[in-house]
């Protein structure tokens, strides 16, 4: 659950107006306070709908997403993003995974914008990742159907894919992850569940030119290669046995030339109707059995 995890607007004040209005190369600027419970969450950051432009070679409007200090002095970890890395989002938006500490912290996103126009913040939605622990609580009895009581429909991912010339970017695995439409070839993968599920309970292997594949990897370690440009050209996904008879893993891929591929389900090959075609975006659910 999310307890009073609200963006909240920074009020202007006669001391501090709502946009910078100042000299032809400063940008304007406005920004939202996110106040985080201890936990995994994803910031997801819609487009923003300011003009375009470009100030001293920056091309605008962008996003940056950055953690404040606490009282404890500790911070939230941003450990992932889809834009351009180091917590900064085009024009388009995207996905920001920040790790809060014990005791909570505050998260920054500013918008940036071109020199004497009003700045618009994107839309900011708050998404918890993880689970929150029980607290002591003592165990709840399991259901009539022999599922742990309180177990969800539809486990959540965290999936890691490495795209040539972007490199290393983290996805929550809700809906489509990569590049779709933008030919940027995915070159290796790791899934890895966020909750319900550990991260040896989840398997997967790739497929890459002339029939190659990997073996089996687990433990949310990389699948496939880095800086060689070999693309992947199909994947499959399983679960442990354990796991596997409360879960089914139903994945698609999309390829260059194509398209979308599947659903395939529970170990499966993912692969091209066109040999050695290029994979380009992954859709990965982890549901309980019982919902098929």
């Amino acid at each position: 659950m999310i307890h009073s995890i609200h963006p909240n607007r920074f009020e202007p004040t006669d001391a501090m107006p709502e946009m910078t209005l100042a000299r032809s190369d400063q940008l304007s600027t406005m920004a939202n306070l996110v106040e985080l419970e201890q936990g995994l969450y994803a910031l997801e950051i819609g487009a923003s709908p300011c003009m375009l432009g470009r100030v001293s070679g920056l091309q605008v409007p962008v996003v940056h997403v950055s953690a404040l200090v606490n009282e404890r002095q500790r911070s939230a970890e941003i450990i992932g993003t889809s834009g351009h890395g180091d917590g900064w989002l085009d024009r388009e938006g995207g996905t920001v995974i920040v790790k809060s500490p014990a005791g909570g912290a505050h998260v920054l996103v500013t918008a940036y914008g071109l020199p004497a126009q009003a700045v618009s913040l994107p839309d900011i939605r708050v998404r918890r990742l993880d689970r929150p622990g029980s607290n002591g609580a003592a165990p709840r009895c399991p259901d009539p159907t022999g599922y742990p009581a309180g177990e969800p429909e539809e486990v959540r991912s965290e999936i890691v894919l490495h795209v040539e010339r972007l490199g290393d970017r983290r996805y929550p695995g809700e809906g489509w992850v990569g590049n779709r439409g933008k030919k940027l070839r995915i070159e290796a993968f790791s899934i890895r569940p966020v909750d319900t599920l550990l991260a040896r309970d989840i398997e997967f292997k790739a497929l890459g030119p002339n029939g190659r594949q990997t073996p089996w990897v687990t433990d949310a370690k990389f699948c496939g290669t880095r800086g060689q440009g070999l693309p992947l050209t199909g994947f499959a996904i399983r679960l442990a046995p354990h796991a596997a008879e409360r879960f089914d893993v139903v994945y698609q891929g999309a390829f260059f030339e194509g398209g979308v591929v599947g659903p395939h389900r529970n170990g499966e090959l993912c692969i091209p109707p066109i040999t050695d075609d290029p994979l380009e975006g992954i859709n990965v659910r982890l549901i309980r059995r019982s919902h098929r």
